[in-house]
């Protein structure tokens, strides 16, 4: 039987979205320069775990660091635990090989005996490799409800890093950055607008700006409060 072709790589902008990066995080640039010191292999430890509740930026920061470690010339993958129910240790099989693995939703496979036992595996052999682990999670460890004590203590050594959802302050940086990247202009009677109307996470935000992002492109207007009611539907 003929080899299989190597599955082509691709460009790192397409793995990664590119307003998930370190320098579009808005409101922890201590948190941002740690990861970026742990991507590159910097940071003093080789396990971190991102704790916090939804909304408060994990999935963007576990994206990002494994884009800022791309850019370094490292080897980085990311797998969003939810996607791997029954079938983790065929899931981390292949990402032995990586400098740095992104397990984005410990909360995913609590409970589960078997993908307990395959993280707790792949964990060790990551750690014995030198490898680098970044989790993120809901909870801290010793609340997810893991029935292997192994992985629960395994996970309660990580570096911890706690995150919280963004505030007013933190939501307007987020639109001024996302502005900023995609050479938008924005009104700050707009920004004040869209925030009574959007949700409070990060993942609403910004689905709602990509929304406004692609009509403001296709009718050439900058994101003003009459333009943002014409395309949302929305009264004062």
């Amino acid at each position: 039987m003929a080899a299989r072709p190597p599955t082509p790589q691709l460009p790192l902008a397409l793995r990664y979205p590119p307003d998930q990066r370190l320098e579009t995080f808005a409101g922890a640039p201590a948190l941002a320069a740690q990861l970026r010191q742990f991507a590159a292999g910097d940071a003093g430890t080789r396990t971190l775990l991102l704790v916090g509740p939804p909304g408060s930026g994990k999935t963007h920061l576990a994206l990002a660091a494994c884009a800022e470690a791309e850019g370094a010339g490292l080897r980085a993958a990311y797998l969003p635990l939810a996607s791997a129910p029954g079938r983790l240790r065929e899931a981390v099989e292949a990402l032995q090989a990586f400098d740095l693995v992104a397990l984005d939703g410990l909360d995913a496979v609590a409970g589960d005996a078997g993908d307990e036992l395959a993280l707790f595996d792949f964990h060790n052999r990551m750690h014995d490799a030198g490898r680098r682990l970044l989790y993120t999670a809901r909870v801290a460890p010793a609340a997810l409800g893991l029935r292997l004590p192994d992985l629960r203590s395994r996970l309660g050594q990580c570096t911890r890093a706690l995150l919280e959802p963004l505030d007013d302050d933190g939501r307007r940086d987020l639109l001024r950055l996302r502005a900023r990247r995609r050479g938008l202009q924005v009104d700050e009677a707009a920004i004040e607008w869209l925030l009574r109307r959007a949700g409070r996470d990060t993942a609403s935000l910004t689905r709602l700006f990509e929304q406004l992002d692609l009509a403001a492109l296709a009718a050439q207007r900058r994101l003003t409060v009459p333009f943002l009611r014409s395309v949302l539907g929305a009264g004062d």
